[in-house]
This record gives C-alpha cells, structure tokens and sequence, in this order.
C-alpha cells in the first residue's frame, strides 16, 4: 500500500500532467531512495544523501548511465516540485560508465521465420515495429490520424526525447491498418453509447485547443485496449491503448518457436530494422532521421553489427593462403 506521502507525491505529478509510466517510473526510484535511506522521510535527507545513493545505483546494482540519470530526475523532481528544496547543481556521485551493448540484430532469414510464429492477434503491431522502425510505446501510442495513407508515413509525436519524425511505412501494411482504423471506428461508436465515456485521453494543451476531439475517430488510439477504464488523472471513463506487455510476450514467444537463439525483444526489431536500410543501401542521415536519433553518433552503433564494418573493412586474414580446418 502507498504512504499518504507517496500518494501525494503522484497527486503532484499528475497535476503537472506527467504521463503515467513517468509517475510510475519516478516513484519506483523515490520508493528506492528511501528504502536505501532506512525509511527515513526525504524532507530531513540533503544532497549528501542524494549523492551515496546515486553512487550506489552503478557500484552495486551496476545500472547504465540512463538508468542512473533517470533516477537523478525523479530525486529532482521530489525536491524541487514536492519539498521545494532543489538539489545543488554541482553534485559529486560516482557516475556510470557502462558501454551500452552493441544491439541484437536479426538476419533478413530469422525475421522471416520469425512472422511466420508471430500471432494474428500482435501481428499487425509487431510488423510496425520491423517495417517502421517504431519503439514499442511510440506504436502503441499511435492514433488514427497518424497514419498517413496518402504520402504512405507516419507521424510519431513525443517520441523518446519528446521529439516528432516521419517514418516509413511499407505497402503491405496499408490495408491491415485501413482495417484497423475501421475497428476503432467500431469500437467507439460503442463506446459512445455508454454515458460515462469521456472520450479518449489528451495532454492537456490539446484538450484546451481541440475541446471536440475526445470524441473524434483521429484521436483514438489506433490499437485500443479491450476494455474501457478509469483515467488515474481526470477519475472519468475511459478507453486506452493497447497494453505493451502482450506485444512483449507475443515477441518473445515468436522467437522461442522460431528457434533464434538470440536475445529478441522488440527492440531488436527495431534493431534490425535501422541495420537492414543500411545493408539495403541507405545512407546513414536517412537511417537517423527514421530512427529519430539527435547524436549521428548512436546511429553509427548499427555500423558496427554489418558484416564487413560501415566502410566495407576486409580483414587482411582473407588475403592469405591459411588452411583454416
């Protein structure tokens, strides 16, 4: 059960209208701060404190630069937003230096037997995540009006750094989303029918703007979830996307029954993806765009994964005449 002090901490969030796995990602790491702290309250702790368990986090549980930074703003945002007490700017904690891992990339081969066991039901997601490029919560997050059919993209708002891009979308996809957005259309004529629906969710400035579109077939989530719920901001009724673990599960079980013995998640199709436009000839700029990647440099990572190196490096080993068997 949450404290009436970490309920009040979510109420704040809410009220600044952070998204709901921000809410729940920064209270897993205030609930952590303060367990390490031997549950003494936040309010009585100072920068020191802050500093010993953000060092802990990368000498103990040995967690990524992201993972530490992600803890940081949570202890910032209770600080500064909840206690009014900011941190000081020119803190002293051990920081990460762990390399991120180069990414797990599927051949053209195992992608194939992959969808052959991907099932019906995720199908038409998990092909966006290969065939776009998509991080699992960017497709999820998708609505109707996003797809654009005419100029064969999508439009991807907030993505990871808040950013928006235009990605690819592939021919054979077109018709199963032209039918999904038909289901939708179904579904939220149901919907329409019940008198507690309040239509679907917006962040607040488009709710101010577009005080109609709660109710309008281009906001909803293009992959609904089954049943309607209550929105932990507003209290009211209402339908939201899909839930991303099927999608998860779905991917994992794929693999097993393909046989890959890789480590695919559904990031890996994403992987795939940005290392697939590079060995199909794509320059790397179009790649970054796709991806939607500030630093040319984490695009240069899928470099790395061809067979031959981004500038087609051949090994001197080749030029000899050595029995290898």
């Amino acid at each position: 059960m949450v404290s009436p002090f970490l309920s009040s901490v979510v109420e704040l969030m809410y009220l600044k209208r952070y998204a709901k796995r921000t809410v729940d990602t920064y209270l897993k790491y205030i609930k952590q701060y303060i367990r390490f702290h031997n549950f003494q309250h936040p309010s009585i702790l100072d920068d020191v404190d802050v500093e010993a368990f953000l060092t802990y986090l990368v000498t103990v549980k040995k967690v990524s630069i992201s993972t530490q930074t992600v803890a940081l703003n949570a202890l910032v945002f209770l600080y500064k937003d909840y206690l009014d007490a900011p941190l000081s700017l020119d803190m002293s904690f051990v920081r990460s230096n762990r390399q991120p891992k180069l990414p797990v990339v599927l051949t053209t081969a195992e992608i194939i037997r992959f969808f052959e066991h991907v099932p019906a039901i995720h199908k038409l997601q998990i092909s966006l995540l290969y065939g776009s490029g998509l991080r699992l919560m960017e497709c999820m997050r998708l609505r109707v009006k996003d797809i654009d059919f005419d100029f064969k993209n999508i439009r991807v708002f907030n993505g990871k750094g808040g950013k928006h891009r235009v990605v690819t979308l592939s021919d054979k996809l077109i018709e199963p989303l032209l039918a999904q957005a038909r289901l939708v259309k179904s579904i939220l004529e149901k919907d329409k029918m019940d008198n507690e629906y309040a239509g679907v969710y917006l962040p607040d400035a488009l709710r101010e703007k577009y005080q109609h579109a709660a109710y309008d077939l281009n906001w909803h989530y293009l992959f609904p979830a089954s049943k309607l719920s209550r929105d932990p901001e507003s209290k009211r009724i209402r339908r939201h996307h899909l839930d991303e673990r099927g999608i998860q599960k779905s991917v994992k079980k794929a693999a097993r029954l393909a046989q890959i013995e890789k480590n695919v998640t559904c990031h890996t199709l994403r992987h795939s993806f940005a290392t697939h436009l590079l060995l199909n000839g794509s320059d790397i700029r179009t790649v970054q765009d796709q991806l939607g990647h500030s630093d040319l440099r984490t695009t240069q990572i899928y470099v790395h994964v061809l067979q031959r190196g981004g500038n087609a490096v051949v090994s001197p080993f080749d030029n000899l005449s050595i029995n290898t068997k």
